[in-house]
């Protein structure tokens, strides 16, 4: 037989249904303190700038951005600065920033020609130095020529007194025809200008040791500049650089040039001396060997 159903009872009303527990219990939130809990998770700067903050690394790099966006030169502009904005209505049809761009281009080129001249000044120093060595070379050497005509004077004296001595008992004495006296070279003072400085550079020349040029003595170090006219300043500065280093060249050029001067005038003088000095040998020698025929002829 079947059971019949169960009743369902109604709860009582002074009781409240418990609801059903977790087997986890869950903890009480911690006690509040002082200190503000800090969470684990750092949060991502902000990549907005500050706007009570003037000096923020944001509009530091927009100026620095800009400065560089100053100095850079348009492709194209060269060509308008080299034909003077005849392409563009001219001058007076230019921005400011244009003008002040042409007027730094052509600071650039003048700094570029005073540098031209003042390489050319050193090359020209340079040969300058080499022509002095080498002249003062050829002076030795004219020197050492002119005292071997003077050794050979004493020599051929020697000679000519023995000739005289020969001969037979009744024959004529025989004297050399002297018509001047053999000089030698002329000395030279250590204190010639042109002979300390050749000298110099000579003793330079042998160890290995170039000329030093005067405009790359030191170096100047200029400031980067941030705009057109702090750029045309610095060019004006590398030009006033230059042509104190170029007037330099020049004072060294005119002085070698001086010195050179006098020692080709010494030195045809001292080619006269010794010219004459051997056309007297000249004619010495030949009457000793005119003596000497007639004796072995006798």
């Amino acid at each position: 037989s079947s059971l019949p159903p169960t009743p369902v009872l109604p709860p009582s009303p002074g009781k409240s249904r418990r609801p059903a527990t977790s087997p986890h219990p869950r903890r009480a939130p911690p006690l509040l303190s002082g200190k503000m809990p800090v969470s684990s998770v750092a949060k991502p700067l902000s990549s907005k700038p500050n706007p009570f903050d003037s000096d923020s690394d944001s509009e530091f790099t927009s100026r620095r951005a800009r400065a560089s966006s100053s100095n850079s030169v348009d492709p194209g502009a060269n060509g308008r600065y080299k034909n003077g904005f005849r392409d563009s209505g001219g001058f007076d049809n230019q921005s400011v920033q244009e003008l002040e761009g042409y007027v730094a281009h052509k600071a650039e080129e003048v700094t570029q020609k005073v540098n031209v001249c003042l390489r050319l000044a050193e090359n020209i120093k340079e040969d300058a130095t080499n022509t002095m060595i080498a002249l003062h070379k050829q002076g030795q050497q004219m020197n050492r020529t002119h005292e071997t005509a003077a050794n050979i004077d004493q020599d051929l004296s020697r000679s000519e007194t023995l000739l005289g001595s020969l001969g037979g008992f009744f024959s004529k004495t025989w004297k050399p025809k002297k018509t001047r006296q053999i000089k030698g070279p002329a000395v030279i003072s250590r204190d010639d200008p042109f002979k300390r400085r050749a000298n110099h550079l000579e003793q330079r020349e042998k160890l290995g040791l170039s000329s030093s040029p005067v405009g790359k003595s030191d170096p100047q170090k200029y400031s980067d500049p941030t705009n057109a006219m702090e750029k045309v300043q610095v060019e004006k500065d590398k030009q006033d650089n230059a042509l104190s280093d170029l007037s330099d060249v020049l004072g060294q050029l005119k002085g070698m040039a001086l010195d050179m001067g006098s020692e080709i005038d010494r030195q045809n003088k001292a080619m006269d001396g010794l010219q004459d000095d051997v056309e007297e040998l000249n004619s010495r020698v030949k009457g000793a060997n005119q003596r000497a025929r007639r004796l072995l002829g006798k």
